[in-house]
């Protein structure tokens, strides 16, 4: 994905804020709250905003400098092995209507990933193949976008596979509950 290799600066730079913006926000019930408004006066220009929070998902806007973004994102639920640093993972599901870039996955870890190595996603026992760079990684085939995202929705868990740069297997499981609520409401925001 030729778009995916211009957003790794894009999602490391959002990393922080977003973990920063999930650890100032309660965990709300399990159903999405109302959405807010894209701009406000407490948020800093560029920082993200919540828009929604539904069940194990969020979805934020923000301002860079090439225009409005919309992402719908989720922390793994468990990460293996254990007894590894990890940083900071999150799987995002981007929107940047300014580069033409609509519902981009992508998962994102704090460290580098084995060069030139593949990770995997299996959506309940369906797998799709992606590619990975630096510290993250994205669909391998711009073709399997709509089913992925079509299987994200009916499914119940996203499990990825990859292996670090010094050579360990890693595993990170994320819960599916909320991505349709999170989806729908970063596609309302950057339409």
């Amino acid at each position: 994905m030729k778009t995916a290799l211009g957003a790794v600066t894009l999602a490391a730079s959002l990393i922080a804020t977003v973990a920063l913006a999930q650890a100032e926000t309660k965990p709300s019930a399990a159903k999405p709250a109302a959405a807010k408004p894209a701009a406000s006066a407490a948020a800093p220009a560029g920082s993200p905003l919540l828009i929604v929070e539904a069940k194990d998902w969020r979805a934020f806007t923000a301002a860079t400098g090439k225009g409005k973004i919309c992402f719908a994102l989720s922390k793994p639920q468990k990460m293996d092995p254990a007894s590894l640093n990890h940083g900071d993972v999150f799987f995002f599901i981007s929107t940047r209507p300014a580069e033409n870039v609509r519902n981009e996955p992508s998962l994102q870890v704090g460290y580098p990933m084995k060069e030139g190595s593949k990770a995997s996603a299996d959506i309940d026992g369906k797998k799709f193949a992606m590619f990975t760079k630096a510290d993250g990684a994205w669909l391998e085939q711009d073709g399997e976008l709509g089913p992925f995202l079509e299987t994200m929705k009916k499914g119940s868990k996203l499990t990825i596979s990859a292996t670090s740069g010094r050579g360990n297997p890693t595993t990170y499981v994320f819960s599916l509950a909320g991505i349709s609520a999170a989806l729908d409401a970063a596609a309302k925001e950057c339409k």
